[in-house]
Formats: structure tokens, C-alpha cells, sequence
């Protein structure tokens, strides 16, 4: 059978790896083989009569004599064929001039039903069965039907377990050959499908279509859930988005349904604790390999996304994604309930919660309930641990979040990145930006008591004031029975329970429990060494 697409030279690529242990193991069979292909393409066996031309490698069979010659370079490993622009290598001119279509973004082949335009004639005939409706391939275990052979064969490898394919760097096994291509390059760092508007690379052609969509109209959300009302761009996400509701994947401990079984393998090692991806500087250990390689960006400083129009460089390309929606203002995601708006679906997602109330992350040391579990967490470390790995570099103060210390160290460089596009006033802090807004050029909403009218630039702010209207002190220390309003005040209050000494005196590294004693310190030891105008 004539290899007609790009898939089908890569499946054949994974299938002639299989056989590579064996051409090894017999160089003789190689040089004969390659002597074959460069002489006389005659003297390969002629015993079958629809396909008389045998590969004495791997037995596949062809009816013509070119179709083997083509064949043959991938056992020589012969590939004539380079592309100008990335530099891969084809065996067959058919396959570079469809690689081709990659860089350039041609796409000739286009459906007669739905106008949709594809790079190869291959996809397009896979893309028809979606109008007619046919599916001839029926899995005979559970009875679900696929319009192609291919995809009937590899879905029966989920009922019988096998995964013949296995990447020989970290021997982790794949259903399919195109997974292993894909898995391969996570290794080797290659990228070869580019996106021609913002010279962006990606390891999977699949990955690069769903980027294009962002810079066309094809971006818009057209395939809409019947039952929950989400939108998707693409009617395969919806169809995955779809096995939620019908329970399809579910987990057994906990009952929480997934779109796949992917998802549903990841979300499992929630409840075994298994987290396989180590970090080999510093041994943390990740449950995905996505957070591991994001994990060591912070060691290497590595920041490879960035943006085209402030230069501002970041560790994630989500994060980018979500700092180009501030140049555009684009808010895409939109509240029902008060039409307000977020750049992100996280966002709108934790934001509704505000109007059910929903609060369904519980902290088990306090029984105090959270909208989201990243607050959660925060909740956890703040409150219950006294950890503090990060320190100041400045006066050695150290803190329990990295953000509190990055907030901290603007103390002592002087910084104020938040400016004001109104006037030319700058604040060290986000908070102090909004307050200003609010009263100097009335922008923004103000939080008002209803009891004593007393107004706040936050919610929480807010919140907590009318805790002490109502006098609820839902912190309660963990050492002794007193209570506390705030997160803030039961921090303040664990020193005395702690012989930790978190604070110190940046010129004699003396340590202290309380700012209020190292301050007060730092004072008498600049006096004693006889310095004048430091700061602490």
C-alpha cells in the first residue's frame, strides 16, 4: 500500500523502528539490502502475485518497483529529500512538498460540504465520514464505531493493554506511533512546525493549529455544550467535554468525572500521592511533567516567551497569552449574573462562586472553606505552617510566600512599578494604585460598610471590617484558645508560641521574634557602630 500522507510515513517510520534491533544484530542483511537499492531493485523476492516485491527487512510487501525503492530508505535511513526552511529530511519528494504546506500555509485541499481546507488529500478524505455520518469499523469488545481502520486498531489497544510503541530514552510506551513521534521531541527540544505570523514553533502540527485560530476568526467558540451552555472552537474538544457529563471517565474515589483517560490517569495520582517527575536540582518532585519543565525555568532563569510589544519576557506562554489580553483589552470571558468580565475562565470560573456562594475547598486543620484551592493553600501555608524558606537578601527578613518577599524587597530598592495613567504618581504596591485612583480621580468602586458607612478600596478589606461588627474571630490559634479577626493577627500572635526568630538585624545578623524588637535594636547597633542614615 502506497504511503499517501505525512501520518502514514511516520506510523511506517515507528513500525521500520520496531525492526532496527534485528537489522543490527545483522549488518550483512543491511549491506545487502543497501547494495539491493542501489543496483538492482529486481532481486528482491518475487513469490506473491498482487504484490511480488518483497523488503527482505521487514516482509512488507509492494505491487511496484518504485514503491519499494521509496521504502527502502527507511531501513539505509536515505533521505534526499530536505526542506529549505527547517532542514528535515523526507524520503519521498510527495512527503517534502506536503511538509512544505507547513511553512507556507497552503491549503489545497478544501471540503465541498463545509468549506474547511486542509494540507493533505489524505486528512480530507479522514475529514468526510464527519458529514456523512459513516462509521464502517465497529470495535467488537464495546461496540464503538470509527469511520477508519487505523483508528479502530488503536482503540483496541485500550482493551488489550498493548503499547508497542516505547521511546528508548525513558522507556515509557504509546498506543500509537504518532504519540511516541510527538513524546520524542519533548527529549531532543525539536520544534519543526512553526506559525508563520508570530514565528511561534511547536513539537505537534496539532498544537500549531489550534495557535492559528488565535490569529484568525476561526477563534471564535461555535460548538456549544447542550447541557452546561460552555462553547469550545472545535468540535473534538466538545466531543471530549461531553464524557464529563456522561460520567465516562470517573474517578472511583472521589467520583469526579474527566473529559478522557489522560486527565483521569493524572488526576488519580491526586489520591496515591504518586508524583513520578523529579527536578534534578533540587529533588521536587511534580505530578506532570508540564509543571516539572515550568519547575525549571525558575533554576535556569529561562523566560522564552516574550512580548512583541513591551518585551516583557515570561517562564509560561499562558502567562503571555494572559498579559497580551492588558494591550488588548480583550475580556472574553463574561459573568450572566452582573456582565462582569475576565481575561481568563479560571477567573470568571472562581468569580461565580461569588453569587452561589459556593465554597468547596475545606482546610482540614481549621474547617475554614475556600472558593478556589490556590487560596487554600495559601490559607494552609500562612496560617497553620511556619515554614519561611524565603529570605531577604537585603536585611534577612523571611517570609512564608515568595510573593510577600518580592513585595518586601521593593522596600529596600525603591521600587514602584505601578504607575498612573492619569498623572505621573508611582506606588510600590497594586493596592496603593487603586486607592489612589478611587480618590484622586474617582476611578474605580469603593466597598461601603452598611453599618458604619466606612469605605474600603477591597472586598476583603470590607469583609473582615464587618467581622469585627459582628465580632466573628474564625481564626483560632492551634497552640491556645484564642481567637483571632484576622489571618494577619494569628500571625502575629504564633511567635510567642515559637521559638523561631524570624526577623534580623542587618548588621549583625542578630535574630529577634518581633519587627517591633529588631527595629528598635536596629537603631542602638548602627548607633554603637557609628553609622548615621541607614535604613532597616
Amino acid at each position: 500500500m502506497e504511503l499517501t500522507s505525512d501520518a502514514a510515513v511516520v506510523r511506517h517510520d515507528a513500525e521500520a523502528a520496531i525492526h532496527e534491533a534485528a537489522c543490527c544484530n545483522n549488518s550483512q542483511a543491511i549491506d545487502t539490502k543497501a547494495e539491493a537499492d542501489s543496483n538492482d531493485i529486481a532481486k528482491y523476492a518475487r513469490d506473491d502475485n498482487s504484490r511480488p516485491y518483497l523488503c527482505t527487512v521487514c516482509d512488507k510487501r509492494f505491487a511496484e518497483k518504485r514503491k519499494l525503492k521509496v521504502h527502502g530508505r527507511i531501513h539505509s535511513r536515505g533521505k534526499p529529500f530536505v526542506c529549505t526552511m527547517c532542514d528535515s529530511r523526507f524520503t519521498r519528494k510527495a512527503s517534502l512538498d506536503c511538509h512544505s504546506r507547513i511553512h507556507s500555509g497552503e491549503r489545497p485541499f478544501h471540503c465541498g460540504v463545509c468549506d474547511k481546507r486542509f494540507t493533505q488529500k489524505g486528512h480530507l478524505t479522514a475529514h468526510r465520514p464527519v458529514h456523512s455520518g459513516e462509521r464502517p469499523f465497529v470495535c467488537t469488545v464495546c461496540d464503538k464505531r470509527f469511520a477508519h481502520k487505523e483508528r479502530l486498531k488503536a482503540h483496541e489497544r485500550v482493551h488489550s493493554g498493548e503499547r508497542p510503541f516505547h521511546c528508548t530514552v525513558c522507556d515509557k510506551r504509546f498506543r500509537e506511533s504518532t504519540s511516541l513521534n510527538v513524546h520524542r521531541r519533548m527529549h531532543s527540544g525539536e520544534k519543526p512546525f512553526p506559525c508563520i505570523v508570530c514565528n511561534k514553533w511547536f513539537a505537534d502540527n496539532s498544537h500549531l493549529n489550534k495557535h492559528r485560530k488565535r490569529h484568525t476568526q476561526e477563534n471564535v467558540r461555535q460548538y456549544s455544550c447542550s447541557q452546561c451552555e460552555k462553547r469550545f472552537s472545535s468540535g473534538s474538544m466538545l466531543w471530549r467535554h461531553v464524557n464529563i457529563h456522561k460520567g465516562r471517565y470517573k474517578c472511583t474515589e472521589c467520583g469526579k468525572c474527566y473529559r478522557d483517560s489522560h486527565t483521569l490517569a493524572i488526576h488519580r495520582r491526586i489520591h496515591s500521592g504518586e508524583k513520578p517527575f523529579e527536578c534534578s536540582v533540587c529533588s521536587k518532585r511534580f505530578r506532570v511533567l508540564e509543571n516539572l519543565v515550568a519547575h525549571s525555568r525558575v533554576h535556569s532563569g529561562e523566560k522564552p516567551y516574550k512580548c512583541h510589544i513591551c518585551g516583557k519576557a515570561f517562564s509560561l506562554s499562558g502567562n503571555l497569552m494572559t498579559h497580551m489580553r492588558i494591550h488588548s483589552g480583550e475580556r472574553m470571558y463574561k459573568c450572566h449574573v452582573c456582565d462582569k468580565a475576565f481575561t481568563l475562565f479560571e477567573h470568571l470560573n472562581k468569580h461565580m462562586r461569588v453569587h452561589t456562594g459556593e465554597k468547596p475547598y475545606k482546610c482540614s486543620l481549621c474547617d475554614k472553606s475556600f472558593s478556589d484551592s490556590s487560596s487554600l493553600q495559601l490559607h494552609k501555608r500562612h496560617v497553620h505552617s511556619n515554614s519561611r524558606p524565603y529570605d531577604c537578601p537585603y536585611c534577612r527578613k523571611m517570609f512564608k510566600i515568595h510573593t510577600q518577599l518580592k513585595r518586601h524587597v521593593r522596600i529596600h530598592a525603591d521600587m514602584k512599578p505601578y504607575s498612573c495613567r492619569h498623572c505621573s504618581d508611582c506606588f510600590a504596591w497594586r493596592e496603593q494604585l487603586k486607592v489612589h485612583l478611587l480618590k484622586s480621580h474617582n476611578e474605580g468602586t469603593w466597598f461601603t460598610c452598611d453599618i458604619c458607612q466606612m469605605k474600603f478600596s477591597r472586598s476583603g478589606n470590607l469583609n473582615n471590617h464587618v467581622q469585627r461588627h459582628e465580632a466573628v474571630k474564625p481564626y483560632v490559634c492551634s497552640e491556645c484558645p484564642k481567637r483571632f479577626y484576622t489571618a494577619y493577627e494569628l500571625g502575629q500572635h504564633h511567635p510567642v508560641h515559637s521559638e523561631n526568630k524570624q526577623f534580623s538585624c542587618g548588621l549583625c545578623s542578630k535574630l529577634f521574634k518581633r519587627k517591633g524588637y529588631v527595629k528598635i535594636h536596629f537603631k542602638k547597633c548602627s548607633a554603637k557602630l557609628g553609622l548615621t542614615g541607614v535604613l532597616l
